[in-house]
């Protein structure tokens, strides 16, 4: 049975992931919580994603958390996600961080990728 980490708190540079805090930027997939290079939206590019490029079948899609506000990732991330079949929601961190517990709970496979704030 799929036991998906929490994102339990998020700002002061990280995030409090079941209980236990993470500085830095934050990549989940299947259900496996790493650090993230990735530190803001607009230095993004799709080789960020390689994790996610990996993981084939364990992702529908990627949940980007793009900071304190929500705004378009770069081109070229958009268009290699979409060349690799994944979706692509992304929204402020907060929100991404939110949602993602709420996805995650129903059972949604997907990569969530949270930039630090």
């Amino acid at each position: 049975m799929r036991q998906p980490p929490s994102v339990d708190a998020w700002g002061g540079g990280g995030f409090r992931v079941s209980g236990d805090w993470r500085p830095g930027s934050l990549l989940i997939i299947d259900d496996q919580p790493k650090p993230w290079t990735a530190t803001s939206l607009e230095a993004l590019t799709p080789d960020d994603f390689a994790e996610v490029f990996a993981a084939g079948g364990a992702v529908e899609f990627v949940l980007l958390g793009c900071g304190l506000v929500n705004a378009l990732p770069p081109r070229s991330v958009r268009d290699a996600l979409k060349a690799a079949g994944l979706g692509l929601e992304f929204m402020s961190t907060e929100g991404a961080a939110r949602t993602y517990n709420v996805l995650a709970s129903e059972g949604r496979r997907l990569a969530a990728a949270l930039i630090a704030v």
